[in-house]
């Protein structure tokens, strides 16, 4: 029987994301039988319990380093101290990467894995070149433009860079040039370029269609804006602070939005009527108010679907694979709210397609809100020419890679 590790960084939601679709599809492409390990920690090993029940022994809890959290995403300095000091229960950096590496070489040695599929871990890529296993690395990052405030950053990047570089192949989760989001994160050179492969954005995905939902029912013939929070804790938790000082301008009084908490917490869930009370969902709809502001804690695909469909326009951080699905899946124009450089980044590019518009200050939020309502007809034209061009299937590309070079393993 084959086998494959996938290897998961633990920070955000993208890198889980995407492998879910990956693993979702290898079947359709991987003609032998194989068996999958997962590897990951915190939120993101207890998601995978959670999906895959009874294949406990074939997810593993590796404690790959991260940065530290601070208020609005990566604590620099928290991080910086990290790299020698024990930090919010962290030990050492040196000791984390050290201890990280023995781990998984372990596990390396235990399976006799195939084929590494890492997303986001560089540490697998290291351990397969040295045994000589193909390994595919799945990002939306190389070596991201920084900016003056985060330049000290740039040794990082380059050691960052060089162990992304040891995979046998670097799969970048976009479309080719001239429609890569996340061009300004990438910057390859020229001994990698041969490497690489762009598969596509990993956003296709098959949505079974039930009953619709109380909150389906309440938002139709509405006009609102879809602000989405995700990423981890600090991440999710600064973009909600960012949008909460927009919410509370006289600007946003009839300003309908939707919030998504990215959080699986239905107490989150609540409807701010233009009355303000605060309502049920259920009851919102028994009794025909007139909304302000829904706040969601979880939807489902479903109820995704239904409100990036209806909505106006998109507030987000930056997040890669958020965009991809927007601007890409449904063609509607985002404002972009960044956290760090690698957001800030691929908001830039956005804007400079006129796809969107970068919003850094309170004022500027509101201001793009406005140019979007008053250039709408120019947004939808640049978005249908982008949407024409976009690729949704980076699963099934990957997945026929890793099939093949399965294959050529015989």
């Amino acid at each position: 029987m084959l086998k494959i590790g996938e290897f998961i960084y633990p920070w955000g939601s993208g890198h889980y994301s995407r492998m879910m679709r990956l693993n979702a599809v290898l079947s359709n492409h991987i003609k032998e039988k194989f068996e999958v390990h997962f590897s990951s920690k915190d939120h993101v090993y207890q998601k995978l319990l959670e999906k895959f029940p009874n294949n406990k022994d074939q997810i593993h809890e590796i404690l790959m380093p991260t940065p530290i959290d601070g208020k609005f995403g990566p604590s620099v300095l928290l991080s910086l101290l990290n790299l020698l000091l024990p930090v919010s229960k962290n030990p050492p950096l040196v000791k984390q990467v050290t201890s990280y590496l023995r781990q998984e070489r372990k596990l390396y040695d235990d399976e006799k894995f195939d084929l590494a599929i890492n997303d986001g871990d560089m540490g697998s890529n290291i351990i397969a070149k040295n045994r000589q296993i193909p390994s595919l690395f799945i990002t939306n990052q190389f070596r991201p433009k920084l900016y003056k405030t985060r330049s000290y950053f740039y040794p990082a990047v380059i050691f960052v860079s060089k162990q992304i570089a040891k995979a046998s192949r670097i799969l970048v989760a976009d479309c080719p040039p001239p429609y890569t989001m996340c061009e300004y994160n990438l910057n390859f050179t020229k001994d990698v370029k041969e490497k690489v492969t762009y598969v596509g954005h990993f956003t296709s995905v098959n949505i079974e269609r039930k009953s619709t939902s109380d909150l389906e029912k309440l938002i139709e013939n509405s006009e609102f804006g879809y602000w989405m929070r995700t990423g981890n804790k600090s991440t999710n938790d600064g973009t909600g602070q960012r949008y909460e000082e927009v919410f509370h301008q006289n600007e946003m009084k009839n300003e309908k939005r939707i919030i998504s908490h990215a959080k699986n917490e239905p107490i989150i869930d609540s409807v701010l009527g233009k009355d303000g009370k605060k309502y049920t969902i259920s009851n919102a709809l028994e009794k025909k108010i007139d909304w302000i502001q829904i706040d969601i804690g979880f939807l489902s695909e479903q109820e995704k679907e239904t409100v990036l469909n209806l909505s106006k326009y998109a507030v987000v951080n930056g997040s890669h694979t958020v965009m991809g699905e927007i601007l890409g899946g449904k063609a509607k124009p985002i404002i972009g709210i960044p956290i760090y450089d690698e957001h800030t980044n691929n908001i830039k590019w956005a804007e400079e397609k006129n796809l969107g518009v970068l919003a850094v200050k309170t004022k500027q939020v509101i201001e793009a809100i406005s140019k979007i309502k008053d250039n709408y007809n120019k947004f939808e034209e640049n978005l249908v020419d982008f949407s024409k061009n976009f690729d949704p299937n980076g699963a099934e590309n990957t997945a026929k890679i890793a099939a093949n070079i399965l294959e050529e393993k015989k």
